[in-house]
C-alpha cells in the first residue's frame, strides 16, 4: 500500500490511538471508516442544516461561498490530521497558504468542503463533499461524499474504486455518437467550446456545476465522459483517482499524463476524460483536433 509515511494510528471514529507505531501502516478499511464516518458526521453537523438557509457570498475571484463551506473545511481540518499527520489543504485557505502546501508538503490532505456551491446556495440538490490524501501532488486515496442520497464513492491506490462498498465494475464501452457528456467552464473552452455546441460529436450534454460528482457518476456509468477546461487540487483529486481505479482515463487538453508530479507548478489541470479506455481515445483526438 502507499501509506507508508510515518502517521498516528487511528481507531473507526478517526480519534488518534494510544501508543501507536510511526511505523506501522495504517489498516485500509479502518482508514476508509475513518474517513467517511468523519465526512459524514461533518456533513450532518455542519453542512445540511445550512441547505436552503444560508446566503450566498462573491470570493475576490468571483466564485461564491458561504457559511456552509468555511465551517465544513474547519471542522475537516481540524480533525483529518488526527487520521494521518500531514497538512490540509482546503479550498478556502488563502491561495498564499495552498500553494504553499502545494510545493512543499511530501503528503497533504486536499478538500473540497462544498462542490457545487452555486447548487447548493440556490437550492438545487447536486453538491458533494471530497477528501483526498496526496503524496507528492497525486492522490493515493479519496472519498465523495453525496450528502443528499448518502452514496459515498472511494478509492484507493491500486484497489479500486467503490460505491457504497461495493466495488465498481466497468462497463461495456460506447461510441462518442452515443455517450453522456459533462463539461465545466465552459467559457473558458474557447473556440473548443463553440465547436463543442455547434457540431457535438456526442448524444448529451450536461452542465451540473459539481466536479467532484461528475467525476463519481463516470466512474459508476451515469456519465460517460467529461472536458473541463480547468479544475483546482480540490476539485479532482478524490474523483479523479475515483474514475482511474474504476477504469476510466484522464489527460489534460495538452498532457497525457495528468497528475505530473514533478511539476509542482502545475496547479490548475484542464481534463478529458472518459469511463472506459477505447471511449477516450476516441474522445481525446476529438477533443485535442478542435484546440
Amino acid at each position: 500500500m502507499p501509506l507508508r509515511e510515518p502517521s498516528p494510528q487511528f481507531d473507526a471514529s478517526g480519534q488518534e490511538a494510544a501508543n501507536s507505531n510511526d511505523d506501522a501502516i495504517p489498516d485500509p478499511a479502518q482508514f476508509v471508516l475513518a474517513v467517511t464516518a468523519l465526512m459524514q458526521e461533518v456533513a450532518a453537523r455542519e453542512l445540511m442544516p445550512r441547505f436552503k438557509h444560508v446566503a450566498a457570498e462573491r470570493k475576490h475571484d468571483g466564485s461564491i461561498v458561504t457559511e456552509a463551506d468555511r465551517m465544513v473545511e474547519a471542522a475537516l481540518a481540524e480533525a483529518l490530521p488526527r487520521i494521518f499527520d500531514c497538512p490540509v489543504l482546503g479550498e478556502e485557505m488563502s491561495e498564499g497558504a495552498q500553494k504553499s502546501i502545494w510545493r512543499e508538503a511530501h503528503w497533504c490532505w486536499c478538500v473540497d468542503p462544498l462542490d457545487g456551491t452555486a447548487n447548493f446556495a440556490s437550492g438545487k440538490r447536486y453538491f458533494g463533499m471530497s477528501v483526498a490524501l496526496m503524496h507528492r501532488r497525486k492522490s493515493v486515496f479519496g472519498v465523495v461524499l453525496d450528502p443528499n442520497n448518502g452514496e459515498v464513492f472511494h478509492a484507493l491506490q491500486g484497489a479500486g474504486a467503490y460505491l457504497n462498498g461495493k466495488r465498481l465494475k466497468q462497463l461495456p464501452a460506447k461510441h462518442l455518437a452515443e455517450a453522456h457528456v459533462e463539461v465545466g467552464r465552459y467559457k473558458r473552452l474557447g473556440r473548443l467550446g463553440t465547436t463543442l455546441i455547434a457540431h457535438k460529436p456526442f448524444r448529451k450534454l450536461t452542465m451540473s456545476g459539481a466536479s467532484v460528482l461528475q467525476w463519481s457518476h463516470m466512474a459508476c456509468g451515469r456519465v460517460d465522459a467529461f472536458l473541463h477546461a480547468g479544475e483546482q487540487p480540490w476539485d479532482y483529486a478524490a474523483g479523479a483517482l475515483i474514475l482511474e481505479e474504476a477504469g476510466g482515463r484522464i489527460a489534460s487538453l495538452q498532457h497525457d499524463d495528468y497528475w505530473r508530479a514533478d511539476h509542482p507548478q502545475e496547479w490548475s489541470k484542464s481534463v478529458i476524460a472518459a469511463r472506459h479506455p477505447a471511449l477516450f481515445d476516441e474522445w481525446k483526438r476529438w477533443v485535442r483536433s478542435h484546440l
